[in-house]
């Protein structure tokens, strides 16, 4: 390891260093000079080459220096005739005068005379021979900062700065630019005259004990003689793909960088610990209470901040730094720094070591990063007030708020993850108690603080920066950290129904009746309490539910798949459950101490840290499994919290773990539990609550329980009663939940479509939440009224229109099945979220709607979330969109649309292919009735692709099958090749088509006019025009076919 240090010498003499390159094998490498754009743009690397080429440090070693060099003592050539580099300066945030750019000490553009930029497209290694004349160095480019007396040496990505004063005499290559070899080496010999004096003297030991007594303690002398020494860089740099991350120790400060572009900044100072006197194990270290302090949560345990003054030594560490972070006099924490194997990434660590007696303890680590004052910031979880987070202040964990009717903050899904819009991503690697304060305070600053409170020996603090140009792209990185998604059965993406209380088993198998009588696509329905014995009973209650199997295998035939609300408690007070709980307790299944009681109405939660408790938990579950039950709705477990009124809650747990970091990883065992018995083939999760990580094994996450209104989050809502409250949020907080999740690990959402709470919802407030869950990856239909589509009562308004709006939406959300699944598939590479918010696909419009949103690449929709609006005003991004319903062209920009009830503001890229199942589907699973149910397991059918003339675009789906649209104004090219499940051909659907086709060629033949849209069901190739709807419809047969449109 290789350890940079600094060292304080009195101004008028600066230490000499002379370097040695250790290993030949870099000596023996290509002789091509490295060039400056290598070390500006470095290229992704194989992990075997890494540690050779990202490598801090260039293995080297340095004699010690054996003398001090003044301003009245020359300097003399280097002795070992070994090569020095001398190389890219790191570039500035803009340009310069010149060709050439640098940083300098304060982080701004620093000129570097009238050096041009084609000279400086090249590094120059230099040899420095025994007693050779500097004056021989004639023409050569030295790239220095004259106003700060200093040159930039690089060693192995090691950016340091050294006196002039002390630069040894060369013999560099010759240059090809006299007129500019002279100016620099009248220069380079005028600083050699005004630096030191060749005196024999100054190389005696004597000599330089009594220089250095001279300037400082004769101690320190013996050190400098005795001790191989190296100056502490001015700029320690990691390159990793486009991302660079610069350690300045002279400015105190960590930058990110992407290209030329500056990031992000941590200066120094604002990295501090939050200590204590003495650890209390018994207080919550909180760090929420410092900005909400009231009587519930009061402010947390702090003496006192301790910043970070400065860097006290630089280390190489593999392909990465330590360095070394000076708090105060007696504190010195390593900062280990690594990047990611070829990957725009880096992960930095700060270790926390033993304190020593008499030590403040840390509790907390604070994190102020200087950021762009005018970007906006995604990520974070699961919110409910908007999706971007600018001026807000985000828990990672469950708080108490009187203030909301729910008694929460409804952090369900917290997740550490902050977005930039500028391209970059934070993530914290705690499940410890945290939060991000994004820039409430000052407009330029992320402040994060998390706890790290464990008595004598804190948690150390991890984090990952990463950057990316598009910042939809930023979550992959996370992905790629903690798991990517896991995908569910094809069948959960619904549309699903469900009421909240069944009253027995002939309403169950009435309602399937219902659905495919009335002709709803539907792929599946859960059953939700009461429906067992007790709660977790693991049974169905014998009177209501007689005959459970016949229930679940007439489910089935027609096409639908079952699942069941499920939680990790026995019902401690039911008889039915006593044998149950005897043998939980006997055995040790719960957690030895569990805090505050009765966070739920039934009792303690398992402990699932216990691997016994596991399997016994699952032996149980597989009585519903073994009966065909695929899928379960997980509820409540979130029990464990870390306290309240400043006071630790302990719990303890069977793997040794506390609340301090159960809080969320309860979650993880909970859901693991289920997923390890869902069918090889899929099935589901829908899990109300999760943590960082939890996307490898949660399908969807579901927001709990929304109001069934268009109240947003925090709204004062005073009811008939005349008893106010705040809000939880109705159809604007759901929307803003979804949107908020995708970036932030969990691609697919399902709000219960109509509300919950304070049910039933109205006919409007129905009708305009499956307008916008239609066009979201999951619809989930059901409220705590029991109001489905056809349950038409007083109370909700439903009518035969609002039912023949949802079957509409229904089908139209299932009929976009290849569409979503391909970008669910897709996005177990590039991370992208399917359901994607305007403003961080497209930040260059400036604007952050929290109920915009994109539909893969090609679909944006807009839903009305104001009760009585009946038109909407939005922003399209540049190019050219088409109205979904009437196929009308509008522009990007500015825009207000008319939104009659029943039409959801849904529009399409021109010239886009989203491709489609059959107008006729039902279903996803396999059925036992085909004549009754249209299921995609019993025939993938024709693929349906809509399209229009416009841009040239493709789009290959999960199945690899392919289609493509070009259009050259009179002409467009239409191609589709079969893949391995749609084999059956295609039907295409060009809309926006002003008047019939002059000619229809398919692979270069005529092909035939059909009588109607009913003819394109059949195998047989040909093509309709629809006057009324402007569409041209075309049947393409399977294989690799072309079709050629002329008008």
């Amino acid at each position: 390891m290789r350890r940079f240090c600094t060292r304080t010498l009195s101004p008028s003499r600066q230490l000499c260093s002379k370097s040695t390159k250790l290993p030949t094998e870099r000596a023996q490498r290509s002789t091509r000079r490295p060039r400056i754009s290598d070390s500006l743009t470095p290229k992704r690397r194989s992990p075997a080459s890494l540690s050779e080429t990202v490598s801090p440090v260039e293995r080297t070693t340095r004699t010690p220096c054996r003398r001090v060099c003044s301003k009245d003592t020359p300097v003399r050539g280097a002795r070992d005739g070994k090569t020095h580099q001398v190389g890219r300066v790191f570039p500035s945030i803009g340009p310069t005068d010149s060709g050439r750019k640098t940083i300098d000490r304060s982080g701004f553009p620093a000129r570097l005379g009238t050096v041009p930029a084609r000279s400086s497209a090249y590094a120059r290694s230099l040899r420095f021979p025994r007693a050779e004349n500097p004056l021989r160095a004639q023409g050569y480019h030295l790239p220095f900062a004259a106003h700060l007396g200093y040159i930039t040496i690089v060693r192995g990505g090691w950016f340091s700065r050294q006196s002039l004063r002390s630069w040894p005499a060369t013999e560099p290559p010759m240059s090809t630019e006299p007129r500019l070899q002279l100016r620099l080496a009248l220069l380079f010999l005028a600083l050699v005259v005004w630096g030191c004096e060749n005196s024999p003297r100054a190389h005696r030991v004597t000599d330089l004990a009594t220089e250095v007594a001279e300037d400082g303690p004769q101690d320190n002398a013996a050190d400098l003689v005795d001790e191989e020494i190296d100056v502490l860089p001015a700029l320690a740099t990691l390159h990793n793909g486009t991302t660079t991350l610069v350690v300045d120790p002279a400015a105190s400060r960590l930058q990110l960088f992407r290209g030329d572009s500056l990031l992000l900044e941590v200066e120094l100072e604002s990295l501090q610990l939050g200590v204590v006197g003495a650890f209390d194990d018994a207080k919550l270290y909180d760090p929420y209470g410092f900005f909400f302090a009231s009587i519930l949560t009061p402010a947390p345990p702090l003496k006192r901040w301790v910043s970070a003054t400065d860097i006290a030594a630089i280390e190489e560490a593999g392909a990465g730094l330590t360095v070394q972070v000076r708090f105060d006099a007696d504190r010195i924490l390593p900062l280990h720094i690594a990047p990611a194997a070829d990957s725009d990434r880096f992960s930095l660590e700060l270790e926390q070591l033993p304190v020593a007696d008499g030590l403040d303890v840390p509790v907390y680590v604070r994190l102020r990063a200087k950021v762009d004052p005018t970007e906006a910031f995604y990520g974070l979880g699961e919110v409910f007030d908007k999706v971007e987070h600018r001026g807000t202040v985000r828990a990672m964990q469950m708080e108490l708020d009187s203030s909301s009717e729910s008694g929460g903050n409804e952090a369900h899904v917290p997740i550490p993850l902050l977005l930039g819009t500028r391209g970059w991503g934070l993530f914290v690697e705690s499940y410890q108690a945290g939060l991000f304060d994004v820039a409430s305070v000052d407009a330029d600053r992320v402040d994060l603080i998390f706890a790290v409170a464990d008595g004598a020996r804190p948690l150390n603090f991890k984090f990952h920066l990463f950057s990316e140009a598009a910042p939809i792209d930023l979550t992959r990185h996370y992905y790629e950290l903690t798991g990517f998604p896991i995908r569910p059965a094809r069948w959960a993406l619904g549309p699903w129904l469900w009421r909240d209380e069944n009253l027995d088993q002939a309403e169950v198998l009435d309602d399937i009746k219902q659905i495919r009588d009335l002709d709803l696509a539907t792929t599946g329905l859960w059953l939700d309490r009461p429906y067992a014995t007790a709660v977790n009973t693991f049974d169905f209650e014998a009177t209501h539910y007689p005959a459970p199997q016949e229930m679940i295998d007439a489910i089935h035939a027609l096409g639908l798949r079952v699942a069941l609300w499920h939680t990790p408690y026995l019902d401690e007070a039911h008889p039915a459950t006593a044998d149950l709980l005897a043998q939980a307790e006997g055995l040790g299944f719960y957690p030895t101490k569990t805090g505050l009681q009765r966070l739920n109405g039934w009792g303690r939660p398992l402990d699932f840290t216990n691997p016994r408790a596991v399997a016994w938990w699952q032996d149980h579950v597989r009585a519903y499994t073994d009966m065909g039950v695929e899928g379960f709705k997980l509820d409540y477990g979130e029990d464990v919290v870390g306290g309240a009124l400043g006071i630790r809650s302990e719990w303890s747990f069977y793997d040794g773990s506390d609340e301090r970091d159960m809080h969320a990883r309860f979650q993880h065992g909970y859901h693991q539990t289920y997923a390890e018995l869902l069918p090889e083939s899929g099935g589901f999760l829908l899990c109300r609550a999760a943590a960082w990580g939890d996307q490898v094994r949660v399908s969807v996450i579901w927001p709990g329980d929304l109001d069934a209104s268009f109240d947003r989050y925090g709204d004062t809502v005073t009811p008939a009663n005349g008893n106010p409250y705040n809000a939880v949020g109705g159809l604007p907080a759901a929307l803003v939940a979804s949107l908020s999740l995708g970036p932030s690990g969990f691609p697919l959402f399902g709000s219960d479509t109509g509300g919950y709470r304070h049910s039933p919802p109205d006919k409007e407030t129905f009708v305009r939440w499956f307008e916008s869950t239609a066009l979201s990856p999951v619809m989930q239909v059901g409220t705590s009224d029991n109001d489905l589509p056809w349950v038409f009562k007083p109370e909700n308004g439903f009518d035969p229109e609002s039912l023949a709006w949802y079957r509409q939406y229904a089908r139209l959300h299932l009929r976009l099945f290849p569409y979503v699944w391909t970008y669910l598939d897709r996005l177990q590479t590039d991370g992208r979220p399917i359901q994607r918010v305007l403003g961080l696909v497209h930040p260059e419009l400036g604007v952050h709607p929290s109920d915009v949103f994109l539909l893969g690449d090609s679909l944006l929709a807009a839903p009305v979330v104001e009760r009585g609006a009946r038109e909407r005003s939005l922003v399209l991004p540049d190019g050219d969109w088409l109205d979904w319903w009437t196929g009308e062209s509008v522009g990007g920009g500015p825009l207000t649309v008319a939104a009659p009830l029943g039409t959801l503001p849904l529009f399409v890229q021109a010239g886009a292919l989203v491709p489609m199942l059959r107008p006729t589907i039902d279903a996803m699973a396999p059925t036992s009735d085909a004549a009754r149910v249209d299921s995609y397991a019993t025939d993938a059918g024709a693929l349906w692709v809509r399209t229009s003339a416009g841009p040239e675009h493709s789009f290959e789906l999960f199945d690899h099958t392919s289609v493509s649209q070009a259009s050259s104004g009179v002409v467009t090219t239409l191609t589709a090749a079969s893949g391995e499940e749609f084999v059956s051909g295609a039907v295409f659907e060009v809309i926006a088509e002003a008047a019939p086709p002059s000619s229809v060629l398919l692979d270069g033949a005529a092909l035939s006019e059909l009588g109607g849209v009913a003819e394109l069901e059949g195998s047989a190739p040909g093509w309709f025009y629809e006057t009324g709807t402007r569409t041209l419809w075309v049947r393409v047969p399977a294989g690799a076919h072309e079709v050629v449109v002329g008008r």
